[in-house]
């Protein structure tokens, strides 16, 4: 055992949907808890793999090469079986069989309620929220955030220039669950004449009057942003098509907003989070979340990072609105 160190063997998973900066995360892990002499298990496809007992020493080599990369190099699924009593007694027998003492889960709520769970069965476990919602309460950025909203905000710059070309109104709906996040950042970064978010309700009048309002003082285009939590993007374009009788397209990002190379801010924040999970495993920690407050990461219980009421900052959503007149 490492001198100082609480765990001697740890594994490292990514659970639920993938996010950009996992690889990174994963790759802070490994080389932290090689760099205080612990060994790191790598362990494929989540709670499944977990179940199966899929799981690989990593050294140095192994996460070379990986931090620019999205996806996750461990992989993920969602796992029914994980959710059973008797699944969760198959994962921590491999655990046990393997000597590994502390695990790092890499996801959002469903992953960490995972975690939670193999605390109560003595496994100290460590949350790192990844997930492109940014919807963990108790940190102000997840990572893959903000590469998912740079990739809607380079789709909106595209879809910009062909809608002022053909003088149409565009609506683009874009993802985070039941969560605002991305479409409020990535609408006001790319400049959207309107936002429709699930924290805010929205009056499909309002949207109506500040389109034909724009279409008075000469304006030929139009982007409107929804976030897949509040409607469907066709069912927003049906409305305003039937409405106004314009000429209306709609885009559902979908799945590229989860793909592509980690920006330099998410690989920072991963690379931090993987390292501080470490830290909090070598000194015997267990069942704790590391969020980013301000510039300083913390470690809350989780049990109240899952209870605790996760808000959006509103004053930019209004910010958004008043850009946009």
């Amino acid at each position: 055992m490492g001198e100082g160190n609480a765990v001697q063997r740890i594994g490292v998973l990514t659970s639920g949907g993938d996010a950009p900066g996992m690889n990174a995360a994963i790759r802070a892990v490994v080389r932290k808890g090689v760099f205080h002499g612990l060994e790191v298990y790598g362990i494929l496809h989540g709670y499944a793999g977990l179940i199966r007992g899929e799981m690989n020493v990593m050294d140095l080599s192994s996460v070379a090469d990986i931090i620019q990369r999205g996806g996750t190099k461990l992989y993920t699924a969602r796992s029914e079986e994980f959710k059973t009593p008797e699944g969760r007694a198959k994962a921590v027998e491999n655990l046990r069989q393997h000597g590994i003492e502390g695990l790092v889960v890499i996801g959002g709520d469903g992953s960490f309620r995972g975690a939670r769970e193999l605390s109560h069965l003595g496994v100290h476990t460590i949350g790192i929220p990844g997930t492109i919602d940014n919807d963990i309460a108790g940190t102000d950025y997840t990572i893959g955030f903000d590469t998912a909203v740079n990739t809607v905000i380079d789709a909106i710059d595209k879809i910009r220039d062909t809608a002022t070309s053909h003088e149409r109104t565009y609506v683009v709906e874009v993802m985070g669950r039941d969560a605002g996040d991305i479409a409020v950042i990535a609408g006001i970064a790319g400049g959207a004449e309107s936002i429709l978010i699930p924290e805010s309700p929205f009056d499909m009048e309002n949207v109506l009057d500040k389109l034909r309002r724009g279409q008075e003082r000469g304006k030929r285009h139009s982007i409107i942003l929804v976030a897949e939590g509040v409607a469907k993007g066709m069912k927003i374009g049906e409305q305003i098509r039937l409405a106004t009788g314009w000429e209306v397209r709609v885009t559902v990002l979908g799945h590229l907003q989860r793909g592509g190379s980690p920006s330099a801010f998410d690989r920072t924040l991963a690379s931090r989070m993987g390292a501080y999970a470490v830290d909090l495993l070598r000194q015997g920690k267990t069942s704790q979340v590391i969020g980013l407050q301000g510039k300083d990461l913390v470690a809350i219980d989780i049990d109240e990072a899952l209870t605790m009421k996760r808000k959006i900052d509103l004053s930019i959503y209004e910010l958004a609105s008043i850009l946009s007149i």
